[in-house]
């Protein structure tokens, strides 16, 4: 961290509000930037960039959370059923998998991935592809308010490929989303709602190694402002448009990385 300077804070703030909330891969795009321009950035503070987008979805979703929170706890302790309960219930039950998965990844693998620019590139671009062809494929037959279990496990189980740099967590429980008919505009809302929990844990799992300057808070205040602001732009974006023109960023993104690793030798 002492290394970091505020443009850089700044610099990868935008990257991380941009990229862990589109399905472009945030953990591509902040192992890739330092690897470019040659910049040191510790993993704690890739953590740091991350609860700037969880206090994004906090702060954009915090009416949804207090129903949620208040759905989930009528439904156990008052036996009061509801829509806000039960997602609430399928969010926790949903993280479970994907949580586990990812520490035992990040116990085992750690950042070793990370380094490997042309895994990052080739899943930039497959993932694009699968991206592309299921949103244009699958049908629309359910609703964020409508979704079942079976649908929101396996979207939450998805998230355990995004261990993978270049998959994307959005991207990966998107495209699920998707592949089970899913609406755009509520797969987006619900793998939003997903990421919060995981986020908190990992936040949690490196406070110890945070270190708060103020390049540090910059980053975390920067990486929310533009998270909400994507938050808006994408739920928006997706009552009309489609993920498209993400799929084909992912592609053009990891071919410019498969040039510029061999043109380095």
């Amino acid at each position: 961290m002492e290394t970091m300077t505020i443009f850089q804070a700044v610099i990868l703030g935008i990257v991380q509000g941009l990229t862990e909330l589109l399905p472009i891969s945030s953990s591509a795009h902040l192992n890739l930037i330092p690897w470019i321009f040659g910049w040191n950035i510790t993993e704690s503070f890739d953590v740091a960039l991350h609860f700037g987008t969880l206090l994004a979805i906090g702060i954009f979703f915090f009416k949804d959370w207090i129903e949620l929170i208040k759905g989930g706890y009528k439904q156990v302790v008052k036996k009061e059923k509801s829509t806000e309960g039960r997602m609430f219930w399928y969010i926790v039950i949903a993280t479970i998998p994907g949580g586990i998965i990812g520490f035992l990844l990040d116990h085992f693998v750690g950042d070793q991935l990370g380094t490997m620019y042309l895994v990052t590139a080739i899943a930039l671009i497959v993932m694009g592809i699968i991206l592309y062809i299921v949103d244009e494929k699958a049908p629309t037959k359910t609703e964020y308010k409508d979704m079942t279990f079976k649908q929101t496990f396996l979207i939450g189980l998805s998230q355990a490929l995004a261990f993978i740099p270049g998959v994307s967590r959005s991207g990966v429980t998107m495209t699920t989303g998707r592949l089970m008919g899913v609406s755009r505009e509520s797969t987006a809302k619900y793998s939003f709602m997903l990421s919060a929990p995981i986020v908190l844990g990992a936040t949690l799992y490196k406070f110890k190694d945070f270190v708060f300057s103020i390049p540090f808070v910059i980053g975390v205040i920067v990486s929310a402002i533009v998270g909400i602001i994507v938050i808006k732009f994408l739920l928006d974006y997706l009552k009309k448009g489609s993920f498209k023109i993400f799929a084909i960023y992912r592609v053009i993104v990891g071919l410019a990385v498969i040039a510029i690793y061999f043109a380095r030798g």
